[in-house]
């Protein structure tokens, strides 16, 4: 790891560290399992998925939604689509929520 990243560099890396975290856990090591999916939803993204982090159902929907091979396993590649529409979903919510809606200005996102 290189000592001068930048934040966003450090943020990448720990989404893919935090992937790994899971995917190891079981056989495949580059795949997330359903029970690996349920356990990464509930504990990393408690805020983000509020509801959904509540109702097994409604993650094992996510993970189908996003298994776009079908295999009932997320690679890499499909879990980072999950990413970037939380992303994409919490610059919405901070745009809508913000406090001076004149010119470019942010509230809360989704995890706060």
């Amino acid at each position: 790891m290189a000592l001068n990243m930048s934040e966003m560099e450090r943020s990448i890396e720990t989404v893919i560290n935090i992937f790994h975290q899971y995917s190891a856990r079981t056989e495949n090591p580059d795949t997330l399992s359903q029970k690996e999916f349920q356990q990464l939803v509930q504990k990393e993204l408690q805020n983000f998925l509020k509801m959904e982090n509540r109702d097994i159902k409604m993650i094992n929907h996510i993970l189908e939604d996003l298994d776009t091979n079908q295999d009932k396993q997320l690679s890499f590649e499909e879990f980072v689509i999950l990413i970037a529409k939380l992303t994409h979903a919490s610059h919405e919510a901070m745009h809508k929520n913000a406090h001076n809606k004149e010119g470019h200005s942010h509230g809360p996102g989704l995890g706060e």
